[in-house]
Order: structure tokens, then C-alpha cells, then sequence
């Protein structure tokens, strides 16, 4: 009485930050000093052994700053104080190599095998080598991934964001995407392709422009390919960094005669462990958010040239605590060449 069940485990931890970003009312935002805060209750249940009920719980509160998606702070999410349940899914082994996922809160990336590791400062958008193609929506989805001894696998899943609505499950009408990625891992490297297929879908925005998260053709249908790969060095505390590339290339299936029908991302993410004191990291990445490249005919509207960048230190002063200064920056993010920022953010977290 009083305890959780001796198979239920919890886990946790409380994020808290304050920033401010030059040029951010060019961007719809603001350049005040502003602050955000989210607290994540994590449980995981197990029937058999095998087998794991994971449970997300978060609370949050985030300054209107850290929501767009320039300067989307990796740790947002905005709950307004209330604790809600944030992820939802059961994971089952099927035979010896196989993984079965189902649920009605979960994201396609979370059935994948990691496409890399570079843990961002500050900005969402270096999250999954490169937040563009992947894109991230919450919702009913289901999938498997296969992997091998040898580190060859298969991941294949569905999101859906109907599941839960009259337009049900798959529909014509649903909004959905289904992702599927090959890929080989052995403890010092990785490669993967990822192939998304999109119906009405727009979650792609934590690393786009205007142009390039607006994309989806005429009939609300896209087709993404994502290639990933990482690389970690032999020993840390040197002044060789760990590794994470990645390129994305998204295609509308359709496009009306000036409309965008091709658009692509890059990302480059360096990482140097050790290198004071024991696990700290310093961190330093770019990206080309994902913008326009081809239209159907001649565009009918200009695209920018847009990149952004992060650099961050993170120590540890204990075990349970990590603080994170971290300054960002990007040229032409958004939909004009005035679209010039530049932040400061300083993250604690706590972890318990």
C-alpha cells in the first residue's frame, strides 16, 4: 500500500531556462528576455519481462519566444502548469529480433533505430540529425523494427492524427505519415535511410522556412527521403568530436504550376565529450532548414537562403544536474533576407 507495483518504475526530470534573441520581432516575436520551465514524470511498466508500458507525463509553461520555430527551445512544450499525459504506448517483442509498437500517444521517431546522436544546446531544430523531413506530432500510431545481431535493422511505422476523430484511422480525409528506415549500426558508426510517406501532414516546421514547411501540393500528399549518419571517435576527451550528418530531400506528389514541388535540408553536428571535467560536452552545429528548391514552372514566390547555427558547453556540478549556456544564431530563417537572429539561453536541468 502506498507504493507503485514492484514492476512500474519512475523516473523524471525538471527543465528550466531563460534566454533572450536578438531579432526575434523580425521573426513575429519578441526581443525581451523571456523564460520556460517543463517537469517530465516518466514510468515504464513490464508484464512479463520483456514487454514495456511507457507513460509520459509533462507539465510545462514557455514565453511565446521559444514556440517559434526558429528559436523552438528543445525542451518546449506548453501545458499551460497543467500535468497531462504526454506519451502513451505499449512495446512488445515478437519472436527474437522484432519490436511491435501501439499506442495512442506516440511519434513515428520513437519506432525508429537512432539516426544520431547530437544532443541539441538549445534549438529543436539539430534534434533527429536535422528536425525537417521527420517532422513530430503526437498521436495514434503503431509500427515494428527488426534488428539483427550484427546491427542491420527495419523500421516501419504509422502516425495518425484521425485515429482519434471522425475522420478515423487511414482515412481519405486522415492526416497521417508513414515512415520506414534501413539501417546499420555497429558501436562506433551509423547509416540509415528513411522514407516518409505524408498524407495532409505540415508537422515538419522545426526546421523550414515559410516556403518550405508550407509545402504539401495540391492533393496534401509528400514523399521524403532522409539519409543519416554518425561517427564516434575511439576515445573521448580528445580534440576529435563525435560526428552527426544528415540530409533530407522532400517532394510534393503534386504541385499546381508555381508551386513548390522539391525542397531540401542539411545538417552538420559536432560534439567533444570529456574535454574538462567527466560528462561534459561541447556542442557545435549547423543546418540549412529545409527550403525550396524547385517549383512547377517558374515560382511564384522567392525562396531565402537561410542557415542556422548552435554552439553550447554542458557540465554536470553533481550526478542529477546538468546546466547549459548556449548561444544560437541563423541568416534569412524565415521568408526574408531581413530574417536575422541571434540568442543566448542558459538551461538547468534536474533529473531524479
Amino acid at each position: 500500500a502506498g507504493s507503485f507495483s514492484d514492476t512500474t518504475t519512475l523516473d523524471g526530470k525538471a527543465v528550466m531556462w531563460i534566454g533572450a534573441v536578438d531579432g526575434g520581432d523580425t521573426i513575429g516575436g519578441q526581443e525581451t528576455t523571456q523564460t520556460g520551465y517543463t517537469y517530465t514524470m516518466n514510468l515504464n511498466t513490464s508484464f512479463t519481462g520483456d514487454d514495456n508500458l511507457y507513460v509520459r507525463l509533462k507539465a510545462g509553461e514557455n514565453a511565446p519566444q521559444w514556440k517559434f520555430k526558429e528559436t523552438y527551445h528543445i525542451d518546449t512544450k506548453d501545458t499551460s502548469d497543467a500535468l497531462n499525459v504526454d506519451k502513451l504506448w505499449y512495446s512488445f517483442p515478437v519472436g527474437d529480433n522484432i519490436t511491435a509498437f501501439v499506442g495512442p500517444r506516440i511519434e513515428n521517431y520513437y519506432m525508429y533505430v537512432t539516426p544520431s546522436i547530437y544532443k541539441p544546446g538549445v534549438l529543436k531544430s539539430f534534434k533527429l540529425g536535422g528536425n525537417s523531413n521527420f517532422g513530430a506530432s503526437t498521436d495514434v500510431g503503431f509500427g515494428f523494427k527488426y534488428e539483427t545481431d550484427g546491427g542491420f535493422a527495419i523500421a516501419s511505422n504509422i502516425v495518425d492524427k484521425d485515429g482519434d476523430t471522425s475522420n478515423g484511422l487511414l482515412g481519405k480525409a486522415s492526416t497521417s505519415k508513414w515512415d520506414t528506415q534501413i539501417a546499420y549500426t555497429t558501436d562506433r558508426w551509423h547509416l540509415s535511410a528513411t522514407r516518409s510517406d505524408a498524407q495532409n501532414w505540415t508537422s515538419q516546421s522545426y526546421n523550414a522556412t515559410s516556403l518550405g514547411a508550407a509545402m504539401k501540393g495540391s492533393t496534401g500528399d509528400t514523399t521524403g527521403y532522409a539519409l543519416r549518419g554518425y561517427w564516434i571517435p575511439e576515445d573521448s576527451g580528445t580534440a576529435i568530436p563525435e560526428i552527426s550528418v544528415g540530409y533530407d530531400i522532400k517532394l510534393a506528389d503534386q504541385a499546381a504550376s508555381g508551386d513548390a514541388k522539391e525542397a531540401t535540408s542539411y545538417m552538420v553536428g559536432l560534439t567533444w565529450k570529456d574535454m574538462f571535467q567527466a560528462d561534459d560536452r561541447i556542442g557545435l552545429a549547423l543546418t540549412q532548414p529545409l527550403k525550396v528548391t524547385e517549383c512547377n514552372g517558374a515560382c511564384s514566390s522567392t525562396e531565402v537562403d537561410p542557415l542556422v547555427w548552435e554552439a553550447y558547453y554542458a557540465f554536470k556540478p553533481n550526478d542529477s544536474m546538468e546546466v547549459r549556456p548556449a548561444i544560437f544564431g541563423g541568416t534569412d530563417v524565415e521568408n526574408s533576407t531581413a530574417d536575422d537572429i541571434f540568442g543566448a539561453a542558459l538551461t538547468t536541468t534536474f533529473k531524479f
